[in-house]
């Protein structure tokens, strides 16, 4: 099969042809990838900001597919199945946290486009477990985007409780998500975007934003709560200051910059700093029930296979709009 693959960090994917298409082990199902968002965690991964990931590997952990061939023990998929396949690829089912529906947080996890081969390829394999069935009123392309920029911000938006005014630092892939399960839900949405984006400021406004400024703005009114899609440390000082006592802030990034110093006093008053760790199984079902009935619309770029380095290449400049997407 066709794979983009990553050698070594720093270095752009490589394009082979000869890649054997991976076989199925017990519990897995093979996937014949349709499309494959591109996620800033990509970036992560392939920038070296996280820790040394397998190589070679096969990144992307965004995949929408059709099961071709099942595994030994596979209980609850079929073949011909369409299913997405998100971040956490495997957890261990025995940890304490496991055993209390919070595998987001398994000692022994492994995620997917980082320790297991993922969607940058014409196939890939998967557990069932982290398998989710993908609703009909999306196409490929257009739910790729749901299987981490949305998982994410629908975690994030639960962290942060019903807040009636809610701010969204960083208007990319998962905010232009969250934004429409927050109004959905009745909340009102303010968006921040890097100082002087004016075309992200629209399309925050397009989205329903009541009002979209740089990150180094204050609101007009203050936050009940505010999620920080970003990965700059330096926002998590600026959302408490725009925040109301007794709000919280939501860290919903993989990897972040570090936080700098702040004065005690703009944490006082019950304001609440937490971050978010991957997604759990209920997020996912929870989350993609929900993003059918709003229904969810993604804006996506689609790219072909071949030209990931491209596509990570606008994510890294800030020049997608919506989500990237791969298309095999």
């Amino acid at each position: 099969m066709r794979a983009m693959i990553c050698n070594a960090v720093h270095r752009p994917l490589v394009l082979r042809q000869d890649v054997a298409v991976p076989q199925p082990g017990p519990r897995q199902v093979r996937i014949r990838v349709h499309a494959c968002g591109v996620c800033r965690t990509d970036l992560h991964v392939v920038d070296g900001d996280l820790p040394p990931p397998k190589l070679p590997l096969v990144p992307g952990h965004e995949i929408v597919g059709t099961v071709t061939d099942l595994g030994n023990e596979v209980t609850g998929l079929r073949a011909g199945d369409r299913v997405g396949v998100p971040w956490l690829g495997w957890t261990c089912g025995e940890c304490r946290y496991c055993r209390s529906g919070r595998e987001n947080l398994c000692d022994r996890a492994r995620f997917t486009g980082y320790q297991i081969d993922g969607g940058y390829a014409e196939y890939t394999v998967a557990d069932e477990r982290y398998c989710f069935p993908i609703p009909v009123e999306f196409g490929n392309v257009e739910a790729a985007p749901l299987l981490c920029a949305g998982l994410i911000g629908y975690r994030a938006l639960r962290l942060a409780g019903d807040a009636p005014r809610l701010g969204l630092y960083g208007f990319g892939a998962a905010a232009h998500i969250a934004i429409q399960v927050a109004r959905y839900r009745g909340q009102s949405v303010y968006a921040f975007t890097r100082k002087g984006d004016r075309e992200g400021q629209d399309f925050a406004s397009k989205l329903g934003a009541v009002w979209a400024g740089g990150s180094d703005e204050m609101p007009p009114e203050p936050l009940d709560a505010a999620l920080i899609f970003a990965p700059a440390g330096e926002l998590v000082p600026a959302a408490l200051r725009a925040t109301a006592k007794g709000g919280v802030v939501v860290c919903a990034g993989i990897h972040m910059s570090d936080i700098p110093g702040f004065p005690y006093g703009i944490l006082w008053e019950e304001r609440m700093v937490r971050s978010v760790a991957n997604l759990t199984r209920r997020d996912g079902e929870e989350f993609l029930a929900i993003a059918g009935r709003i229904p969810v619309r993604t804006t996506t770029t689609p790219f072909p296979l071949a030209d990931a380095n491209e596509a990570l290449a606008q994510l890294r400049e800030g020049r997608i709009r919506g989500a990237a997407v791969l298309v095999p």
